[in-house]
Parts: structure tokens; sequence; C-alpha cells
């Protein structure tokens, strides 16, 4: 499975390493993703998603339920 935050719809960028000489190859930047179980009250049920940090910093917000009543809605989680 790739690396992709299954709530924000992060995932890799592509960019350049640039030595001291400025020769550029290319090089990528993953996502920063950590597997995490959540409970869901409402649901009565655990579930275990890959997010990214800045997700579980807006789950500290928000909340799980709406964090994922959003992914929803933007397409990112079925």
């Amino acid at each position: 499975m790739s690396r992709v935050c299954e709530l924000t719809g992060k995932k890799a960028m592509v960019g350049n390493n640039v030595s001291h000489a400025l020769n550029r190859t290319k090089r990528k930047f993953g996502a920063n993703l950590v597997k995490k179980r959540f409970y869901i009250p409402e649901e009565d049920k655990w579930v275990t998603l890959k997010v990214s940090t800045s997700a579980l910093k807006t789950i500290n917000k928000i909340g799980i339920s709406a964090a994922i009543k959003e992914a929803k809605s933007k397409g990112f989680l079925k």
C-alpha cells in the first residue's frame, strides 16, 4: 500500500538533492505518517488509520468523528 494519509490525502513530493557544487539529483520527500488506533464513541468501535502527524494535530483539535466526516466529504476516506 502506498504511503498516503487516509484523512488528508498527503503523499510523497518530488524534489532535488542540491550539492555544494549545485548539482541536482531527483529525490522524494515522504509524508510523515504514523499508524494509529482511534476509538469512535458514536459507533463504539476502534479504527486503525495511517495518518500524517499534521492530521493528528487536527484530530486533537476537532475530534476524530469530525475529522473522519470531513475526510469522507473530501473523498479521501470511504
